[in-house]
């Protein structure tokens, strides 16, 4: 992983306690290894999962802890056996910057299942050394967990991708749903839901938002795209649509019941949980055995599908609805999404930030 003879520091801004308050944190890189690439950040996109971490939602946080993990940027530096990047390539950063490579989830090139994988922050590398993300001016990252940016595509536009839209992309590819003409629908409009609409329209697929109230319809049909609205407590047009979705993704993130998702699938029909929740989810044994349906769910995506659903979103011409802010509002916007106050997704400008300064 490289040593630490020729100290390299960067700032970032960290959480120091459950608080989940940002502020300036100076921190020590470790020296560029032998595969190891250095990267400019430039921006870094915010998910619900920085919020959870800096506040220890999980109880499992440890601070000082640099949050960020839709990593984008410039590679400045690369190790003498670096074979994928070279300097200047604009490349990005997702969930994980390690694994451990002999495991069967490793071997099959879904080193996400890797039981000993490391996260891009809020864990330790191999030599006990803390991990920090993209809320920061450099990171330095083994080549296996970076990917080139497709030229062409903005940075900004980008970061999202990294971890939303790679979590709806591997489920559709892994599951054969990459047809067109295939009836989807999405529950919740969040980060990962407009990701989903954007990604299942590319592919060709009827999209449905499905919600719990009218709010966001305007925003689902006539900005993202949506084929279908679907309000979940209006029962006769639950009736209407029963038995008639081959999948639907639910990217809900707390308690909701599955039953009124499973209905409206039809036979074999998948039902892919997206949302992290931690309290127990129920249903009905019939609703599933009398369709031959699938309660599922998928983690992330591996790298190599990374690399593939960039390469899609810009042949498709995917882009993600953003806001984009400095460092410097990072608080806040991390208050406004805890209250779910973006479209949809947040994204910092780590570079226009001048973290040296603040």
């Amino acid at each position: 992983m490289g040593s630490m003879k020729e100290e390299r520091k960067t700032t970032g801004w960290a959480a120091t306690d459950p608080s989940g308050v940002l502020s300036p944190y100076t921190f020590t890189l470790r020296n560029t290894g032998a595969e190891d690439v250095l990267i400019k950040v430039i921006c870094c996109g915010v998910c619900h999962t920085d919020l959870h971490q800096i506040k220890n939602d999980l109880g499992m946080s440890n601070y000082p802890m640099v949050p960020g993990h839709e990593v984008v940027g410039e590679v400045v530096e690369v190790g003498p056996e670096v074979t994928k990047f070279k300097v200047g390539d604009c490349v990005g950063v997702g969930c994980l910057v390690g694994c451990c490579e002999s495991c069967l989830p490793c071997k099959a090139e879904v080193e996400q299942y890797c039981n000993k994988k490391i996260w891009s922050y809020n864990d330790v590398y191999t030599d006990g050394k803390p991990t920090h993300g993209g809320f920061a001016g450099s990171m330095v990252v083994h080549q296996k967990f970076v990917v080139k940016i497709p030229e062409g595509m903005s940075p900004e536009q980008v970061a999202p991708l990294l971890c939303a839209g790679v979590t709806v992309y591997s489920p559709l590819n892994h599951f054969g749903l990459t047809g067109s003409g295939l009836k989807g629908g999405i529950l919740g409009l969040g980060g990962v839901g407009h990701m989903g609409v954007l990604i299942a329209k590319a592919m060709g697929h009827h999209v449905t938002v499905i919600s719990s109230s009218d709010k966001k319809k305007e925003e689902a049909m006539d900005v993202l795209g949506a084929d279908d609205y679907l309000i979940s407590s209006d029962v006769t047009r639950m009736q209407e649509l029963a038995d008639s979705f081959d999948y639907i993704i639910d990217t809900v993130p707390v308690h909701h019941a599955l039953e009124p998702s499973l209905s409206l699938l039809k036979l074999d029909g998948k039902l892919i949980i997206m949302g992290v929740i931690n309290v127990p989810l129920q249903f009905v044994s019939p609703l599933l055995m009398l369709g031959r349906k699938t309660i599922t769910g998928t983690f992330i995506g591996s790298m190599k599908e990374t690399q593939e659903m960039l390469e899609f979103c810009k042949e498709k011409g995917v882009r993600s609805t953003i806001e984009v802010v400095k460092m410097d509002y990072v608080n806040t916007a991390m208050d406004r999404l805890a209250k779910n106050d973006v479209r949809y997704r947040f994204v910092v400008d780590v570079a226009g930030s001048k973290l040296e300064d603040e």
